[in-house]
C-alpha cells in the first residue's frame, strides 16, 4: 500500500525549477538554482537541465567538466546532456525527519575557469508513511464508578511524514459506552482521548473491546490500528489528578547524567490503598528515567541538542484502585557552544596561475557548526598576510579568491590557514592549512649579467676560435626560462657578417669565423639577443662592442725615397758649402699598423763617411754632420735602416745617393761617365751561384768522362793494374798511394789573393818528391800514374806489350783531362773568393787611396 502511493506521487509530480533563477554568468554568482521535487524519485530521474539553467552548452560540457560537490551523492550531473540526476536514494523523513522544509544544498563546480553556483533542491513530502501505533494492543481499567464524562488519554500513533501527510485524526469503533476526542498540541500534533459517556456496571459487562484507529491526510488516506481492552473494575471512586495537566521545563544541553529534569505530583482523594499512586512513563525511555514513588524525572543520557531539540513524555500516575491519570511533560533542549566548526576545503585549484586576476576563484569552502542560533553563527577569516581573501557567498559557504597580483618567482607557494569562529560564548574555533601552489607564466624577460660588453681580442686570431661569452638569465620555469642566443645586428654588411662572427645559440658563446685584420678592421658592433622559448616568448638585447688589437704583422714601408722604375736609387744634391746641420734630406715610412708597432726609429746601417751626416732617431732627417773636405769624395751612399717598435721588430731599408756639388751641370757629366758602383752584396751573390753551377757542371762532365773510358776497356784490366799498389814495368821505389782525400792521389792546398795584391792561385803539392821518383810511367806517354819504387820489387816483372801500351796511353790521357778539369774549377772557386774579399774591402781601399 505504501509504495503504490509512493509511485503515484511520483507521477503526479514532476522536477519543478522555481521562478528565481538569476543570471548565471558571473564569476562572484551567489544565488541559488533552486529544484524542488518529491522525494523517493527512482535512481537516474532528471532533476533539471543544469547545463541549460547554467548557460552551458552540450559542446563545452566536456571542457568545463560540470560535477557535483557534496557529502553525500544524492546527485550527479550526466557528463553527456549536462542534466541533474538522481543518484541515490531520496527519503525524506531519513534526511530531515520533521522539519516543515526539506533542502539539500550543493554547489555545481565547473572549471576552466573554475567557478561555483550554488543549487538547492527541496524534498517534497510523499504519503509514503502509514500512521503506526507502538503496541498492537493496550489494556486499560476503568472502576465501575467513574463517571461520564470522564476522559482517558490513549496511546499516540507516530507518523514520519509531515504536514497534510502526517497524522490528522483517530477514529475508534463505534461503542454506546465510549467515544473518542482528537485534541491538539501547543506544536500541532493531535493525540486521543477516551471520553466515558455513560456509567458502566462491572455485573453487566466487565470487558470492552474498541478499535482506536489513526488516519492521515495523504490522498489517499494511510492508517494504522490499535486494540483497546478496557477492564470494568470495582468502585474507586477518585482516580489521581495531576496538579498540571502539561509541564514544560528547559533542559541546557550536555548536563551530567542524573540531573533532575522536574517532578511530577498528583493527588487522589481516596484513602488506604486507593490513595497511594504510582508514576510511570506511558511509553518506556532511554533518555530519562522516573522515580515510581516521588515522580522525580532525571536524565539517564547525555542530551544533545543537535540530536533532539525537544521531547514530550507522557506521565501516568495510577492508584491502588487501578485508576489511572495523565500528564504530559514538555522538555525543551537548550542549545549550547559545545561544538566546534568544522572546515571542509572543497574543489581546490591545484595550481594557480601567476597572471591570475585579483578575483580568480581558487576553491569553496564549507563551514559546518552543530549548534544554532549564534553558538552556531560563524565568522570565516585567512589568517597572515597572504594575497588571498574570502568571501562569503551562502550561509556557510564562503569562496577562497585571489586579492592581488601573484608572482611566482617571488613565493612559489602559500601555506593558507583558514580559521573559523563561531560567535558562542565563549567562541570555539577550527582551522584548516591548505598549500596552493602558484604556477608559473612567461612573465620575465632575459637579463643579461651586463649592460653591455667590450671585448677585446688580437688580429691574426685563428678562425674558430672563441672571442666572448654573453649570458642571460631568466627566472621562470621551464620552457620559460629556457634562454637562446642569436645575432640580430651589427654595424658590418649583413651578407658579410656571418663571416665575422657566430654565436652559439644555447651557451651565448661568441666565435670568431676569420682571422681578423687591425688594419682593414680596427672595432665592430654588435647587437645580441637573449631569447626565452615560453609563448609569446620574451626577449632583451645587449650590445657588444669588439676591439681589434693591433699586431706587429706590418713592416715599415718607405715612402722617400722611392726608386726609379728600373729599380735604381735616385740621388739628392747637397751643396758644397753645407754648414753642419744642414738639412739634406729626410726619409718618409709609414707602418700600416698602430700604437707601438709603428713608432718608427731611423738608423745608419752603412754609409761611405760615416761621420760626415746624422740621422734624426724619429724624424728620419738626413743633416751634415760636419763640413765637406777636400778629401772627402763628391758622391756619398747611406744605407738607412727603418725599424718599428713592435716585438720582435720589422724593418725596412732605404739607399740614400747623395752628391756635392753646386749645380746639376756639375752633377750630369759624373753621372754619365762614372755610374755608381752596383750593391756589392748582390754582385757576391751573383758571383757564387754561377761558380756553384760551373764547378757542378765540370764535375758533372769529368764523372761522364771516367764511366765512359771505364765502358770503352772492360776487358783489359792489366791496364787499370797500373793503378794498383805495387804494380809498375820497372822495379823502383813506388810511393804508397792514397786515395782517401780526394779524387786526385794527392793533396792540395788552395791559396787565395789578399786584397790589394795580384798575386794568382796556385794548386801546390803537399809532399815533396824525391829524386827517381815521378808522376808518370818511363814510357814518354805522359800520363798522370803513380810513382814506382825502383828498389822496391814489383810483383809483375814482365815486360809490356804493344797492346798495353796503347792501354796506358789512353789511360793517361783520360786522366790529365780529368786533372785540368778539376783544377779548372778550384781556380774558379778562388777566382770568385777574391772577388767577394774585393768588394767587402772596396769602400776601406777607396778611402786610404784617398
Amino acid at each position: 500500500m505504501r509504495e503504490g502511493a509512493a509511485q503515484r506521487r511520483q507521477r503526479q509530480w514532476r522536477p519543478i525549477l522555481l521562478p528565481f533563477l538569476l543570471p548565471l554568468f558571473s564569476p562572484a554568482l551567489s544565488e541559488q538554482i533552486r529544484y524542488k521535487i518529491p522525494e523517493e524519485m527512482p535512481t537516474g530521474s532528471v532533476v533539471g537541465d543544469l547545463a541549460k539553467d547554467l548557460g552551458f552548452s552540450v559542446q563545452e560540457l566536456p571542457m568545463r567538466k560540470l560535477r557535483i560537490s557534496s557529502k553525500k551523492p544524492y546527485f550527479s550531473v550526466s557528463t553527456e546532456s549536462g542534466e541533474l540526476l538522481v543518484s541515490s536514494r531520496l527519503d525524506r523523513e531519513q534526511i530531515c525527519g520533521k522539519k516543515s522544509v526539506c533542502v539539500l544544498e550543493f554547489e555545481a563546480v565547473a572549471e576552466n575557469p573554475l567557478n561555483f553556483y550554488h543549487v538547492s533542491v527541496e524534498l517534497e513530502d510523499i504519503n509514503d508513511h502509514m500512521p503506526k501505533f507502538m503496541h498492537t494492543s493496550s489494556e486499560l481499567q476503568i472502576s465501575e464508578s467513574a463517571q461520564p464524562g470522564t476522559r482517558f488519554i490513549l496511546e499516540v500513533a507516530e507518523d514520519a511524514d509531515i504536514a497534510l501527510n502526517s497524522l490528522q485524526n483517530y477514529k475508534l469503533s463505534l461503542s454506546p459506552s465510549f467515544s473518542l476526542v482528537n485534541k491538539e498540541k501547543q506544536d500541532g500534533s493531535k493525540y486521543p482521548e477516551l471520553v466515558l459517556e455513560k456509567t458502566l456496571d462491572r455485573e453487566q459487562q466487565n470487558y470492552y473491546r474498541l478499535v482506536l484507529t489513526a488516519l492521515d491526510g495523504g490522498n489517499p488516506p494511510l492508517s494504522g490500528t490499535t486494540e483497546l481492552r478496557i477492564q470494568v473494575t470495582d468502585a474507586n471512586d477518585n482516580p489521581p489528578e495531576f496538579n498540571q495537566e502539561v509541564y514544560r521545563v528547559r533542559l541546557p544541553e550536555n548536563v551530567p547524567l542524573g540531573t533532575t529534569v522536574l517532578q511530577v505530583t498528583a493527588t487522589d482523594k481516596d484513602e488506604g490503598v486507593n490513595s497511594e499512586i504510582t508514576y510511570s512513563f506511558y511509553r518506556a525511555g532511554q533518555v530519562f528515567g522516573l522515580n515510581s514513588k516521588s515522580g522525580e524525572i532525571t536524565t539517564q543520557r547525555t542530551l544533545d541538542f543537535e540530536e533532539m531539540k525537544e521531547y514530550s513524555i507522557v506521565v501516568e500516575a495510577r492508584d491502588g484502585g487501578g485508576l489511572v491519570a495523565q500528564c504530559t511533560v514538555e522538555i525543551n533542549i537548550q542549545d549550547e557552544n559545545d561544538n566546534k566548526p568544522e572546515v571542509t576545503v572543497d574543489s581546490l585549484l591545484e595550481t594557480i596561475l601567476e597572471n591570475a586576476a585579483p578575483g580568480t576563484l581558487v576553491a569553496l569552502i564549507k563551514i559546518h557548526d552543530g549548534d544554532s542560533g549564534e553558538n552556531g553563527e560563524v565568522h570565516c577569516r585567512l589568517d597572515g598576510e597572504v594575497p588571498f581573501k574570502i568571501i562569503s557567498s551562502s550561509k556557510n559557504s564562503y569562496k577562497l579568491v585571489t586579492d592581488r597580483a601573484l608572482d611566482r618567482e617571488m613565493t612559489p607557494e602559500y601555506n593558507v590557514t583558514i580559521t573559523a569562529t563561531d560567535r558562542g560564548k565563549p567562541p570555539l574555533s577550527s582551522s584548516t592549512s591548505v598549500t596552493l601552489h602558484i604556477g608559473d607564466v612567461n612573465d620575465n624577460t632575459p637579463l643579461f649579467h651586463q649592460a653591455s660588453y667590450l671585448v677585446y681580442i688580437a688580429e691574426n686570431n685563428p678562425p674558430g676560435s672563441s672571442i666572448a661569452q654573453v649570458s642571460a638569465s631568466d627566472p621562470d620555469l621551464g620552457s620559460n626560462g629556457q634562454v637562446s642566443y642569436s645575432i640580430i645586428a651589427s654595424d658590418l654588411e649583413p651578407k658579410s657578417l656571418w663571416s665575422y662572427v657566430t654565436v652559439n645559440a644555447q651557451s651565448g658563446v661568441v666565435f670568431a669565423q676569420r682571422a681578423f685584420d687591425h688594419e682593414q678592421l680596427r672595432s665592430f658592433q654588435l647587437t645580441l639577443q637573449a631569447r626565452d622559448q615560453g609563448s609569446p616568448a620574451l626577449s632583451s638585447n645587449v650590445s657588444m662592442r669588439v676591439l681589434v688589437g693591433d699586431r706587429n704583422d706590418n713592416a715599415p714601408r718607405v715612402l722617400y725615397p722611392a726608386l726609379e722604375p728600373d729599380g735604381s736609387a735616385l740621388f739628392d744634391m747637397v751643396p758644397r758649402a753645407a754648414e753642419p746641420g744642414y738639412l739634406v734630406t729626410k726619409v718618409v715610412a709609414v707602418d700600416a699598423d698602430s700604437g707601438h708597432n709603428a713608432w718608427l726609429s731611423y738608423h745608419v746601417l752603412q754609409a761611405s763617411d760615416p761621420g760626415l751626416f746624422s740621422l734624426g732617431l724619429r724624424t728620419g732627417e738626413v743633416r751634415t754632420a760636419r763640413a765637406l773636405g777636400d778629401k772627402d769624395a763628391a758622391r756619398q751612399r747611406l744605407l738607412v735602416g727603418v725599424r718599428d717598435g713592435g716585438q720582435p721588430p720589422l724593418s725596412a731599408t732605404a739607399t740614400l745617393l747623395l752628391v756635392f756639388a753646386d749645380s746639376l751641370q756639375e752633377v750630369l757629366p759624373d753621372l754619365s761617365d762614372r755610374p755608381l758602383p752596383p750593391d756589392p752584396q748582390a754582385e757576391l751573390q751573383f758571383y757564387l751561384v754561377v761558380a756553384l753551377a760551373l764547378v757542378s757542371v765540370l764535375f758533372l762532365l769529368a764523372v761522364i768522362l771516367a764511366i765512359a773510358l771505364r765502358l770503352r776497356h772492360p776487358s783489359s784490366p792489366s791496364v787499370w793494374g797500373c793503378f794498383q799498389p805495387g804494380f809498375c814495368s820497372e822495379s823502383r821505389p813506388v810511393v804508397p798511394p792514397n786515395y782517401s782525400e780526394g779524387t786526385l792521389p794527392y793533396s792540395y792546398n788552395l791559396y787565395g789573393v789578399h786584397a790589394g795584391k795580384t798575386e794568382c792561385n796556385f794548386l801546390k803539392c803537399s809532399e815533396q818528391l824525391s829524386s827517381g821518383q815521378g808522376l808518370l810511367c818511363p814510357e814518354s806517354t805522359g800520363a798522370l800514374f803513380p810513382l814506382c819504387d825502383s828498389n822496391e820489387p814489383t810483383s809483375h816483372p814482365e815486360p809490356l806489350t804493344p797492346q798495353l801500351h796503347k792501354a796506358l796511353r789512353i789511360q793517361q790521357s783520360g786522366s790529365r783531362t780529368i786533372a785540368k778539369l778539376s783544377l779548372l774549377a778550384w781556380n774558379a772557386l778562388a777566382f770568385f773568393l777574391k772577388k767577394k774579399k774585393k768588394y767587402h774591402r772596396g769602400p776601406y781601399r777607396k778611402k786610404r787611396r784617398a
